[in-house]
This record gives C-alpha cells, sequence and structure tokens, in this order.
C-alpha cells in the first residue's frame, strides 16, 4: 500500500457549475433563493447586493419554503389517495357500472391534482378531451413527482441511517477555555452562504450528527486547536474535516492552504469527491496528489507549482511533491490525517507521516493539525499526546465501535476448498438479492487465487490490490461504485474508509492479523473490515470463513476484545442455514 515513485495529481477547480467539461465562471450558477423564486412565479428585478443579515433571511426562507413545499405534497398525495378511497367504496355501494360515475383512477386523481387551481374554485362538470401535449406536460409532472418523492425518501434513509451512538458514549477532553456549544443545526456553525447551500443542496443533509455537532464547533471556534478525533463508520466524520477545510481557506490566495493525507489514493479520491460536492458554491479549488500510472506519469520537477488552495493526496507522493519544492506549506493553515491510525501506526506511513508534519510546522505558524480515525490503540494515543499539542480530544467507546446493524457470523470449513465452495454456492446465489458483496483476503496471493479461481468457473466477480496497475484499480472501483459489479476481492486496500452505501454483505476469507504476529489479531482491521458493510447505519452481514484450529483462535480473541458473540453458521453446506442467516440479519 506504500506509494510507487510515480506521483501523478488530479486537479478539480470546486466552483459553480460545469459545461462541456469546463468550470463555469463564478457566480454563473443561479443560488438556491432565485431558483425558489422562479418556482414560485415571483417576478425577477434589479436590486442592490444582499447583507449578510438578507443572505442569512435568503437562506431560512428557502429551506422553509423546501419544507412547505414537502409538507404540502404530502398532504396533497394523502388527500387525493383518501378521496380515491371514498369514491370507490361509494360506486360499489350503489352498484354503479356507468364509467361516468366510476371513482377516478390514481393516474386522473395525480392529473386533478396538477391541474388544481389555487384559489379553490369548484371544477366545471363538463371538461374536454385533453390534449397529446397536455397529456405529455402531465406525464412529466408526474415522473417529476415520483423522483422528488424517491429522492426524500433517500435523503430520510441517510439521514436515519447515520451511525449514532448514545451520548454518554461520546467522550470529549477539551484544553484551555474556550467552553463549546454543540451544533443544534449547521447555522450554528457561522458557516458561509456559499457552503451552507453545499451542504443543504449538494449534500442534501438536514442536521449535523452527533458526531458533527460535537466535533464541527471545536474544530471551526478559534483559536481553533488541534484534535484527535475517534468515530466509528458512518458516523460522519468525512464532513467534520473536509468542511473543516473548506471553512479555512482563502479561495482568493491562490496558494495550498489545506493539506488531506489519506492511506490509500482509493480514500483520497473519494475524500476528494466529497469536497467537490460540499464547496460546489465556492470559488475554492483543489488537487488530488496520489501515484499516476506509467502511461500518464510525468515528472514532479516537471510539474508547476501548486496553486489550489486544498491538496488530498497519499503521504509518499506528497512527500516528494515537498521535496521537490513544487507544494508549497507558507500558507498552511489546516492539516488533515484521514485514518490516522493506520498513517501513524508503526508498520503505515509513520515516516512519511513524521516528516510531513515536521516540513508544515518548520514553513507555517498557527496551523492546525486535525487527526481522524474509526479507531485509536494506545501506541497511537500516546504517538499524538506527544506529537500534537494542545489537543482537544474526542473518542467513542470501544463497545459503540462494533456496528449493531451488522450482524456477524462463524463459518467452519474444513478446508480452503471448502472456503470456495460456501462462496460458489451461497455468498454468489444469496449475494446479488442483498446487494453487492465485498470478499476480504490477506494477500495479494490470495485474491489472485481466489479470483482466477472462480473466473475460471463463469462466476462475474473482480479483484483489486496493490500491484494492480493505478488505471485498472480506478476502472474497477469506478465499475462496483455504479454497480456495474456486484462481487468484489479485495486485499485490506480498500478496508478502510471505502463508502458503497449498496454493499450489505462481507466475506473474511482470511481474519486480519498483525504483521509480526501471525498468532494475534489486528482488531482495528477487522472493526474496519466489518465497517464497509451495512454503511450509515443500513443493515448488513459478515461470513468468517474458520479453518482448524488457528483461524478458531483468532476468531475467538476477536470475540473476547470486543465483549462480543458471534453467532455461528450450523452447516457450511446447508443453504437453508445461510438463509436463515441472512433473514436474522434482516436482509432477506
Amino acid at each position: 500500500m506504500a506509494d510507487s515513485d510515480a506521483a501523478g495529481a488530479s486537479k478539480a477547480v470546486v466552483a459553480g457549475a460545469e459545461s462541456g467539461g469546463n468550470t463555469s465562471a463564478p457566480g454563473a450558477a443561479s443560488t438556491g433563493v432565485e431558483a425558489m423564486k422562479a418556482q414560485a412565479g415571483e417576478e425577477s428585478a434589479e436590486v442592490p447586493p444582499p447583507s449578510s443579515d438578507q443572505n442569512a433571511k435568503e437562506l431560512e426562507k428557502m429551506k422553509s419554503l423546501a419544507i412547505i413545499e414537502e409538507e404540502e405534497e404530502d398532504k396533497d398525495r394523502r388527500e387525493a389517495l383518501k378521496a380515491e378511497n371514498v369514491m370507490v367504496s361509494e360506486a360499489e355501494s350503489e352498484g354503479s357500472t356507468s364509467a361516468r360515475t366510476a371513482a377516478p383512477t390514481v393516474v386522473e386523481e395525480r392529473r386533478a391534482m396538477a391541474n388544481e387551481e389555487p384559489d379553490g374554485e369548484e371544477e366545471s362538470a363538463e371538461v374536454s378531451p385533453p390534449s397529446f401535449d397536455q397529456k405529455a406536460e402531465e406525464l412529466e409532472k408526474m415522473k417529476s413527482l415520483a423522483i422528488r418523492e424517491e429522492e426524500d425518501e433517500e435523503e430520510k434513509d441517510r439521514m436515519e441511517g447515520l451511525k449514532e451512538p448514545e451520548d454518554s458514549a461520546i467522550k470529549a477532553v477539551t484544553v484551555g477555555d474556550t467552553v463549546y456549544t454543540s451544533a443544534v443545526s449547521f447555522e450554528d456553525l457561522n458557516l458561509s452562504k456559499e457552503l451552507l447551500q453545499g451542504l443543504y443542496v449538494e449534500m442534501r443533509f438536514k442536521r449535523p450528527s452527533k458526531i458533527q455537532a460535537v466535533t464541527l464547533p471545536m474544530i471551526l471556534t478559534p483559536p481553533c486547536r488541534n484534535l484527535v478525533a475517534q468515530a466509528q463508520s458512518g458516523s460522519g466524520k468525512t464532513t467534520c474535516f473536509v468542511l473543516g477545510m473548506l471553512s479555512r481557506v482563502d479561495p482568493k490566495k491562490k496558494a495550498p492552504q489545506a493539506l488531506c493525507i489519506c492511506p490509500t489514493r482509493e480514500l483520497a479520491q473519494q475524500n476528494e469527491a466529497v469536497l467537490l460536492k460540499m464547496g460546489a458554491y465556492t470559488d475554492i479549488t483543489s488537487m488530488c496528489v496520489i501515484p499516476s500510472d506509467s502511461a500518464h506519469y510525468i515528472p514532479v520537477m516537471r510539474r508547476p507549482p501548486v496553486t489550489e488552495q486544498i491538496v488530498i493526496g497519499t503521504p509518499g507522493t506528497i512527500k516528494k511533491w515537498i521535496s521537490a519544492k513544487r507544494l508549497s506549506l507558507r500558507e498552511m493553515k489546516i492539516l488533515v490525517f484521514d485514518e490516522a491510525d493506520h498513517m501513524l501506526a508503526e508498520d503505515g506511513f509513520r515516516d512519511d507521516s513524521e516528516r510531513i508534519m515536521r516540513e508544515v510546522e518548520r514553513s507555517s505558524v498557527g496551523y492546525q493539525v486535525l487527526l481522524f480515525s474509526a479507531t485509536f490503540n494506545d501506541t497511537v494515543k500516546a504517538f499524538v499526546s506527544r506529537v500534537v499539542k494542545d489537543a482537544n480530544q474526542l473518542y467513542v467507546k470501544k463497545e459503540e465501535l462494533t456496528l449493531d446493524m451488522v450482524k456477524q457470523y462463524k463459518v467452519h470449513c474444513p478446508d480452503e476448498l471448502a472456503k470456495i465452495e460456501v462462496i460458489k454456492d451461497k455468498i454468489f446465489e444469496f449475494g446479488e438479492k442483498v446487494g453487492q458483496t465485498i470478499i476480504f483476503v490477506k494477500t495479494r496471493q490470495s485474491a489472485s487465487m481466489l479470483h482466477g479461481s472462480l473466473l475460471s468457473e463463469g462466476y462475474e466477480c473482480t479483484s483489486i490490490q496493490g500491484a494492480i496497475e493505478q488505471a485498472d484499480r480506478d476502472k474497477i472501483i469506478k465499475e462496483f461504485k455504479d454497480g456495474l459489479t456486484k462481487v468484489l476481492i479485495t486485499t485490506d486496500l480498500l478496508a478502510r474508509g471505502f463508502d458503497q452505501a449498496q454493499v450489505n454483505l462481507v466475506v473474511n476469507y482470511g481474519l486480519p492479523v498483525k504483521h509480526d504476529s501471525p498468532f494475534e489479531p489486528d482488531y482495528e482491521l477487522y472493526l474496519h473490515r466489518v465497517g464497509r458493510a451495512g454503511r450509515f447505519g443500513r443493515k448488513g452481514a459478515v461470513f468468517n470463513l474458520l479453518c482448524p484450529d488457528r483461524e478458531h483462535m483468532i476468531m475467538e480473541k476477536i470475540e473476547q476484545h470486543f465483549a462480543l458473540h458471534v453467532s455461528e453458521v450450523p452447516d457450511w453446506r446447508s443453504e437453508e442455514d445461510f438463509k436463515t442467516a441472512l433473514s436474522t440479519a434482516g436482509l432477506l
């Protein structure tokens, strides 16, 4: 997972709407308020630039209008359905067979709703048949209504699905005299109008999650102290540091001001995608500094200096750009480590991370350090206490880190061949019914072996691991995210921070163990793997395929560590036992 020698970068300008692949000029996209006015049929007029108070009122009005509009649509739909039921009942009781007096269909009711006059005038009994154009227009309105209903349901599922720990499980330790107040709404954070618009319109957020409500004030409140934050997968921690970066940079200053370091290129690309969406209404620019494949390789010495305000990338490549004097740190305001435990662990990117921190410290004054991760072991906590001075700390109790929405199972297999049979006969059969599946293996060789074995027998799946060319890795990830492939075999390359809401099934073909001790489980890595299923609080299941006796012993240690009981699938050959397990997990 270490960076390759090739250093690549992809630029993205986070400003307004794009047309034909080019970023439009700032201000080209209409604001949410102007869109609301256009929908309401208000006349446009030349007005002086709004004040800050007017901007706040306009944003509040935009949210209120959207909420009122949703409530009115829901009320209209309920009344239409109620009216339909009443008319059907009356028609049945009178025994009427006349087409003129029959209850209208749902389509007719929705058409009536679409054509209803706001002044409440009674409809004429005699109406002429609608023209072809009218029918097309009514059909388009119905489709728009259905799309809006679907989007509202998706947003409701996302907000309700956020993994929300109990308030008592969140422990915050602050330094200094600053008093932090939890944010009930995003307006409490004194964000710019453009960022609020990105949160509400692009991200479709309604309110901060519990983790965000506690963490964001600690990031954004002056004097903007350092922060060490632990939050489980699906809690919304990415929003915290992305919003922190967007809030701190000055778009008028063409120099790097925020740096986010990630353990893998896939996570870096994913984080930049969130940043592009959240900052869509700002003039802030970003660059993704990650290894590139040989076909697109450009030596770093031949590249121009970075002028984008936010840089997201992997530690080795970032270190090379700093050493080549192509990435200036003089204006740095905020340094973010995502998956900080992996970044600072002994067997991770500790050396590169320490060097980057030293370079930032030598070049910048008054910068803020944020370290985010789902897990922090004692060694990393001790390291952070030495390196990151005067840091606020936020932790979630260990027992709260076990994802309750994900049901975990043990499957005792007599040998490796039995594991492959389970995947072919059970996982592929049921996996297509419940969503997408990720199969984790320990080594690149295991990934190649399993992938080849399944393909040779006609099973469709893809495989990704560190030895694959970067361009191919990007293609495989995109196909999986687009839903074109359903089963993905991977090493722990995707164990951390990989977000795919449709993944409901995870299979541990081999349990994660520490590199220097093959009989000692890697507890944090196991937790990260489990976290790939049931993202954002959705239901999920994990099947741990175990061969005697070493894997049985490792699984017992995992259960003892997290103080949990992992249920057992009675017979690895029984289709009914797997069906029962998935039904218990709420997937069938």
